[in-house]
């Protein structure tokens, strides 16, 4: 797995991916297209693709800094949160003891612009914990979900069959997966032999198929911002699956 999500850089980009504003995100006196608004909020987005029925346990893989963790517990009794960085899982951390986290939004050069991340207000923080680990390789104690949630996980594995071989023991009976992926398969953290044959869904309908039924699939871009003069603007692969 790649350091670069320890890099106090990245770490803060997605502190602004998760919590920042749209003003602090996109300034109001710039005339941005508006595709880049419809790529805000990522992190809550994703989680509005599960059923509107309240659900018991949910697993949040990838979680990052915390947002889509915090949105699932709206209609979870507990959810956990697991991702490999410990920089961004001791950074969740600090979020749910309510403390609010300074970190530097790069604007262009020396410039730079002091923010805050802090906890929206409405969530039951009992309800939300995290753990640094390996979504490849979890305890096998972890026990069963009834909503599992891994947005912008499986192209950034070394070996993601390793977690798709693993999503029907996750998966209660009649519970729900959401994966999310921009398919960019890079050297950098998946061997090319261990990237899709072929089409990406191909591949997921392959591996999940006799386990779970492929309920929708739709796209939902996202927005990272990494100076005031560059983004990331993507297109995320999005597909929600109900265990048999």
């Amino acid at each position: 797995m790649s350091a670069i999500y320890e890099d106090p850089g990245v770490l803060a980009e997605y502190l602004l991916f998760h919590y920042g504003t749209a003003e602090e995100i996109l300034p109001r006196d710039i005339a941005w297209p508006q595709g880049m608004f419809q790529a805000l909020d990522f992190a809550v987005r994703t989680t509005l693709h599960f059923s509107d029925q309240t659900a018991g346990r949910g697993l949040d893989l990838g979680c990052a800094v915390g947002r889509s963790t915090y949105e699932m517990s709206r209609s979870c009794s507990h959810v956990t949160g697991i991702d490999f960085s410990h920089a961004f899982i001791d950074t969740a951390n600090q979020l749910r003891e309510g403390k609010i986290v300074d970190y530097t939004r790069r604007d262009e050069g020396h410039i730079v612009t002091e923010l805050t991340a802090k906890l929206p207000l409405g969530f039951e923080l009992s309800k939300v914990d995290f753990l640094q680990g390996d979504a490849m390789d979890l305890p096998s104690d972890i026990g069963g979900f009834d909503r599992v949630h891994a947005a912008n996980l499986i192209c950034r594995l070394t070996d993601p069959v390793l977690l798709l071989n693993r999503f029907p023991n996750l998966v209660n009976a009649g519970g729900e997966l959401v994966l999310a992926t921009p398919c960019t398969w890079l050297e950098g953290f998946t061997a090319p032999e261990n990237w899709p044959p072929g089409d990406t869904l191909a591949w997921l309908q392959g591996h999940l198929g006799g386990a779970f039924e492929l309920v929708k699939r739709s796209d939902e871009p996202f927005l990272i911002r990494e100076t005031a003069r560059k983004f990331q603007w993507t297109r995320s692969m999005l597909t929600v699956w109900r265990r048999r």
